[in-house]
């Protein structure tokens, strides 16, 4: 379909608003709006123009573990966001800085590195940093 000209947002359900806003303000996402909506969702959004949504409305009594990653049994569905890098080893410090560990790091023959997060709620986010 060429209508689609590319991904408008992502929506990630959180317990916390404040807790996720913190969290990512720390990879450089800003507070635009919320919470707003029937659901109610609140957006952040990055300078390159990556754009999530939190959907406010996850138990706060709901399991520690992400069912699309963390369970024997493998669910559909969406299991991360990967976000493009230029820089992998400044972008490893700046984790560091802000005490978010990395859980997996993969290095791939043709030069393409990528490594992984989660955020507060289990949610997985990729550093991708393409060959050169």
């Amino acid at each position: 379909m060429k209508e689609v000209t590319r991904i408008n947002h992502v929506g990630l359900r959180v317990r916390s608003l404040d807790v996720a806003r913190a969290f990512y303000e720390k990879l450089g996402f800003e507070f635009i709006v919320g919470p707003i909506g029937p659901e109610p969702v609140a957006v952040v959004e990055h300078p390159s123009g990556v754009n999530i949504n939190f959907i406010l409305n996850a138990s706060p009594d709901a399991s520690e573990k992400n069912i699309l990653s963390d369970v024997e049994e493998k669910h559909t569905g969406f299991t991360h966001i990967a976000l493009e890098i230029t820089d992998r080893e400044s972008v490893k410090n700046h984790l560091a800085d802000n005490d978010i560990p990395i859980t997996e790091t993969v290095d791939l023959p043709d030069g393409t590195h990528f490594f992984f997060v989660r955020d507060p709620d289990g949610n997985v986010i990729e550093f991708h940093e393409p060959a050169k």
